[in-house]
């Protein structure tokens, strides 16, 4: 396993990881999540993903017993949970004062923790005055409760907004942004934050590299039974990814997968990791064997050379236009 730096911080991370979202506490019991975070760490994962609202808060439950049973060193892992949608309150959630810490505490009792070494602001809040959730996650950094703080699905300027607030009144700024980042998504990844991962050194944990199942080539020829996407809650998320023209890239680019003798996962997975910009990619499983597969993926990055490369562009036709 390699590990890269996150941003400009000094925390390595593995450049594969292991997210909890739509997996344990829902469609993997205690059991199956003991068994893939296993199998991941012997491979050398040492990040760990998770949120609040995972399964309304099971998954860190699952996690945080996993964690008790194995009996790693707290010092080999690294752990994260997001913070925005804690209940049904008016001020469980949100990115306020009251909520960042409140909602801090109630996560390291599910998890099991003294502290995360990443918390996550999970959305942006616009209606929270955003030095108010600059200063509470400064405070969870001073308190011992975390270790680095960052956003999922912030704009870029907003991210600059909370990283000069923090640069000017001496407080810990944001280290990293977990985006969605795969071959069918790309601009905010590459082109939106493009000036703040050298001005910021900010980090990325992308998360959903293989579009929700989406370029796994699963659903290549319809929606198999059991699968995320024949979930009937999960309506909406299938509305999003099964778009025609994105179902006819994942088929032609499962060809471009073949001839590398990969997976259209390995292969999916494998780009999102030849990014630079990328210090992880957050995978989830329901199963070892799919987590295998997954972590197979390092062994085709070397075969994306230009030519491969090209091929791809040439597919998906989608890239950023980083003049505007």
């Amino acid at each position: 396993m390699n590990y890269r730096r996150l941003g400009r911080s000094g925390l390595k991370v593995s450049e594969l990881s292991l997210g909890a979202w739509l997996t344990y506490g829902g469609t993997v019991d205690a059991e199956g999540a003991e068994l893939c975070m296993r199998e991941a760490y012997d491979a050398g994962v040492n990040f760990f993903d998770n949120a609040e609202v995972y399964a309304e808060g099971k998954a860190e439950l699952v996690m945080g017993e996993v964690i008790k049973k194995t009996g790693w060193r707290r010092e080999s892992l690294v752990i994260s949970t997001k913070l925005f949608w804690g209940g049904e309150g008016p001020n469980d959630q949100g990115l306020s004062h009251k909520h960042i810490i409140e909602g801090m505490s109630a996560s390291l009792r599910r998890l099991q923790l003294d502290y995360v070494d990443v918390v996550f602001c999970h959305r942006p809040d616009f209606k929270t005055p955003i030095e108010e959730t600059v200063r509470a996650m400064d405070l969870l950094i001073r308190q011992g409760r975390a270790f680095y703080w960052g956003t999922s699905e912030w704009p870029a300027d907003r991210i600059a907004m909370a990283h000069a607030f923090a640069e000017r009144h001496g407080l810990f700024p944001p280290t990293c942004e977990q985006p969605q980042y795969h071959m069918l998504h790309r601009d905010r990844v590459e082109r939106e934050y493009a000036p703040l991962y050298d001005s910021m050194g900010l980090g990325t944990t992308i998360w959903s590299p293989l579009a929700s199942g989406l370029l796994t080539g699963k659903y290549n020829d319809g929606i198999p039974e059991g699968t995320r996407l024949a979930d009937p809650q999960l309506g909406w998320l299938r509305e999003k990814v099964l778009v025609e023209g994105n179902l006819d890239k994942a088929r032609r680019l499962t060809t471009v997968a073949r001839d590398l003798g990969a997976s259209l996962s390995q292969l999916a997975i494998a780009w999102c990791l030849k990014n630079e910009r990328v210090s992880t990619v957050i995978t989830g499983a329901t199963r070892v064997e799919q987590l295998r597969e997954n972590l197979g993926a390092r062994a085709i990055v070397p075969k994306l050379t230009s030519e491969v490369v090209w091929a791809i562009e040439t597919i998906l036709d989608n890239k950023p236009n980083m003049g505007t």
